[in-house]
């Protein structure tokens, strides 16, 4: 049976390139970075010079990046660090983020008496930079805001430069989740001067398990975990340096493909769309994912007119990996909070599908997928 993976925001399968640098340094550098030994010696140094590429990629300090286990630690650290490091009083996220964002978020609520407001979501799935201006005008609290780049589920962008300006005028910091735009999209952190961001490697074909948090210089960093000072003291643990390098190899190469690769998968999305179209008119795309110039390459989240409470399952048995989700849908105890967020009751209870793309995804993979789904619809 033929098996096609179109579950790419959820996780991407490793490049080869970056299982070979890894295999290497499983073979060649099992020093602890911490060791004073050259073994040790050697371990640190492949670990900064890795910090300082990862950074030269954002135009950024090295002093910037801090290693951790992933974005949902990345997250994480930037909110707490907020809160009770940076004096910050106030939070203005949106309904639609990411649960590291917003299970962390309302922790802090809880234990920290913080005040959590949530900016308006447009029927689009974009955020209302209005109502977010709105926000940040009454208020003398410290605010910090907390939006995705992209959302993980339906693609959206959001304008950066945008919020950049409007935090900059209202004196709010600005932490954005791009776990789904690292390795994917060019950030730039000099002409688009965001607070803090995360990244995931095992978004853009790296390893599980690494990532890293940017914190903008001038802001002090109050580790979450203790016991042993690494990362200049803002998380202990013996760095992950086997993943650390599998991610910055995997970084580099995604920044020398960037552009082929966004033009690539905007063709094949593009190409997606109105093969799905064929087979049934009534097919809709939820958020902003139908629109290359509003949404991610990566993502497209498609609203299928059935109730086939199955579908996913069937397609998992045609050996087509995808994800499902809304806020009605079986398989999924609670649906998705981004589909609830932005439903439309008058298709209640379709089912909707999201295709994710990588660089390794082919033409002939969303053929077949195209030839299954007539089947099943």
């Amino acid at each position: 049976m033929k098996k096609i993976y179109l579950d790419n925001a959820a996780t991407t399968p490793m490049a080869k390139e970056v299982i070979d640098v890894m295999q290497e340094s499983m073979l060649e550098n099992f020093g602890n970075p911490s060791s004073t030994h050259q073994f040790g010696r050697k371990a640190k140094n492949l670990v900064e010079t890795a910090r300082n590429n990862i950074a030269n990629l954002l135009n950024s300090s090295a002093s910037e990046i801090i290693f951790t286990a992933g974005g949902t630690e990345a997250d994480n650290l930037i909110l707490h660090n907020a809160v009770n490091n940076l004096e910050v009083k106030r939070i203005i996220t949106s309904k639609i983020e990411h649960h590291a964002v917003l299970h962390t978020v309302a922790f802090l609520q809880n234990t920290c008496n913080i005040e959590l407001v949530f900016v308006n979501v447009l029927p689009s799935g974009d955020i209302s930079l209005k109502h977010l201006e709105d926000l940040l005008i009454k208020t003398d609290k410290k605010t910090l805001v907390s939006l995705m780049h992209i959302n993980n589920e339906i693609g959206n962008i959001l304008p950066l430069k945008q919020v950049c300006d409007l935090c900059q005028k209202y004196q709010a910091l600005f932490h954005s989740d791009t776990v789904q735009t690292i390795g994917h999209y060019s950030i730039d952190l000099e002409e688009t001067p965001i607070d803090f961001i995360t990244a995931s490697a095992h978004k853009f074909h790296g390893p599980k398990g690494v990532g890293f948090a940017y914190f903008k210089n001038g802001f002090g960093i109050q580790p979450m975990l203790h016991g042993g000072d690494q990362e200049k003291g803002a998380r202990s643990s013996t760095e992950n340096v086997h993943g650390i390098l599998g991610m910055e190899k995997a970084f580099l190469i995604a920044s020398e493909t960037l552009e082929s690769d966004m033009r690539n998968m905007n063709t094949l999305k593009v190409f997606f769309m109105k093969e799905l179209k064929k087979i049934n008119s009534n097919i809709l795309f939820n958020g902003q994912s139908s629109n290359i110039e509003l949404s991610s390459c990566t993502i497209l989240n498609v609203l299928l007119p059935t109730k086939n409470e199955l579908l996913l399952f069937n397609l998992d048995l045609y050996g087509i990996a995808v994800s499902g989700g809304s806020a009605c849908q079986s398989g999924s105890s609670k649906g998705s909070h981004v589909l609830a967020e932005i439903a439309n009751n008058d298709i209640e209870g379709y089912s909707s599908v999201r295709f994710s793309f990588s660089r390794f995804t082919k033409k002939e993979d969303l053929m077949h997928t195209i030839q299954q789904l007539k089947k099943l619809l």
